[in-house]
């Protein structure tokens, strides 16, 4: 049986406008334990803003601009009912840890290179263990 993007992804999304701030974007971020949100325009996905771009808002010294700024534009995105595989291949072709899913052209939650990790490994163990 072949695993597929919803067996895996988050369900659990966080969600901001263009026009939150990056520091309240980082604080909701660090405040859920996740490393990108999803940013909404109307209820359909306008792009998404990640660690590595608030870290790159930082490192230029723009601290007060809001996510519409950094955010990735018009993301790669994966169908629900895609293969993990499939979803891998685009994230390790892309060069992006973090791949929003979609049902209908809907968000419906977000898939992580880690949740991919963990169907590639389900049956290792940690060392010593």
């Amino acid at each position: 049986m072949t695993t597929t993007v919803a067996d895996v992804m988050s369900k659990s999304l966080l969600t901001l406008d263009e026009q939150t701030t990056l520091t309240e974007a980082a604080a909701a971020m660090t405040a859920r334990h996740v490393g990108s949100a999803l940013v909404l325009r109307d209820e359909r996905l306008a792009g998404i803003i990640t660690e590595r771009d608030v870290l790159r808002a930082v490192a230029t010294g723009d601290v007060t601009s809001t996510v519409g700024t950094w955010m990735t534009p018009n993301p790669e995105t994966v169908d629900a009912d895609e293969s993990a595989q499939q979803a891998a291949v685009v994230m390790i072709h892309g060069g992006f840890r973090h791949l929003p899913v979609l049902v209908g052209g809907a968000p419906v939650g977000i898939v992580s290179i880690r949740d991919l990790m963990r169907v590639a490994i389900q049956d290792v163990s940690p060392r010593g263990v």
